[in-house]
């Protein structure tokens, strides 16, 4: 791990900072898949039409994210139709991260219990103790993704993905116990609840699903594999890190590594950017060595784990590229940052407030 210590952040405040060049360095195939455009076009239908109560900003927001055109990348192997499961699910997961950001407690405690009741009772909704007698319109989204899926998953993929999702809402639920309290973690257990928070785990599940295979336990539960498991995790959230800074700082969001390398260990804002990005070249190179160091469980075997981490450079390579073709982060000029690597910095909250209060503009102005 590069070294925590970092010289003084400048008097000046940043206006922008550089990315890492993390294409030279994940060198991959980047491999789209051949229906991807239409079947990321059916998911943000898909969702749009499941959501009523969204509003017209929320919509507008959701077509620009594009979140299918991730999975075609990261799910380039599977068939069409399975690939369409897989995208609907990944669309679906970045809603639960929009509708969960800024919760209480113990409201994502009963968005939990509905999302996971949909995964156990799998047949009709089945309320428990303390979850409404109507099931919530995130409960109904996962159950109509769920029966579709379960047809064509073995059962260790099931299992497995029941139990990413719990951690996934584990981590959630200690993410808004932080923000409840406005606490910043330290480092180290950022990075244990960020590996959970970002919903990697179950998109790594759906490696198997996409290529119809389901890996013995033994195998899943392999060090080496694990390691690959986690190397992969941290490559694709260090660098969601990276690439949602600046639109996450400027709404006052506190659950990144590059805020926590600032606040303490005191970086400069792109000396926090430089080792996020170390750290990204550091878990491509420890993929690279166990990838090496893979045991052999026989041939039949062997052929279900090479295509698996093949999936998962498909999703380090191609969740890179995503970042800068959905509007989630860059706006318009994904194209543009992907090419120069500038990142021109947002206003925070504080900064616009501040704009706001000393403006000599009429209080009317603003609302017209």
């Amino acid at each position: 791990m590069p070294s925590l210590k970092s010289a003084p952040a400048s008097a000046d405040a940043p206006t922008s900072f550089i990315l890492p060049d993390l294409l030279s360095y994940c060198t991959y195939p980047d491999i789209y898949h051949a229906d991807g455009d239409a079947v990321a076009q059916e998911s943000v239908d898909w969702l749009d039409s499941s959501c009523p109560d969204l509003s017209s900003k929320q919509r507008k927001a959701l077509h620009g994210l594009q979140a299918g055109r991730l999975a075609s990348y990261a799910y380039h192997a599977a068939s069409t139709e399975r690939l369409r499961i897989i995208s609907d699910y990944v669309t679906y997961l970045f809603h639960l991260d929009n509708i969960s950001d800024g919760m209480m407690t113990r409201e994502t405690e009963v968005l939990s219990d509905s999302v996971m009741n949909a995964l156990w009772f799998s047949d009709r909704y089945r309320p428990t103790r303390g979850q409404p007698p109507d099931e919530l319109n995130a409960g109904k989204l996962m159950r109509d993704y769920w029966a579709r899926l379960i047809p064509g998953a073995g059962p260790g993929t099931q299992a497995r993905f029941k139990e990413a999702m719990a951690l996934f809402f584990e981590a959630v639920n200690v993410e808004a116990k932080q923000r409840d309290t406005d606490a910043i973690p330290d480092l180290e257990s950022f990075i244990a609840l960020r590996r959970d928070t970002s919903g990697c785990k179950s998109c790594w599940v759906l490696i198997e699903y996409g290529l119809d295979i389901d890996l013995p336990d033994y195998v899943v539960a392999d060090p080496v594999m694990q390691a690959l498991n986690k190397s992969t995790n941290d490559l694709v959230t260090w660098s969601n890190d990276i690439y949602s800074y600046n639109v996450e700082q400027a709404r006052g969001d506190t659950h990144n590594m590059v805020v926590i390398l600032m606040t303490h260990h005191g970086h400069s804002l792109q000396g926090a950017i430089d080792f996020a990005g170390g750290l990204c070249r550091q878990a491509i190179d420890a993929f690279q060595r166990d990838r090496a160091a893979l045991p052999s469980w026989g041939p039949a075997v062997d052929d279900m784990v090479r295509r698996y981490v093949r999936g998962l450079e498909a999703w380090m390579v191609g969740s890179i590229h995503w970042s800068f073709m959905t509007e989630r982060y860059f706006g318009k000029a994904g194209a543009e940052v992907k090419k120069d690597r500038c990142v021109e910095l947002l206003l925070s909250i504080k900064e616009r407030l501040s704009l706001f209060v000393n403006c000599p503009v009429p209080f009317g102005y603003w609302f017209v």
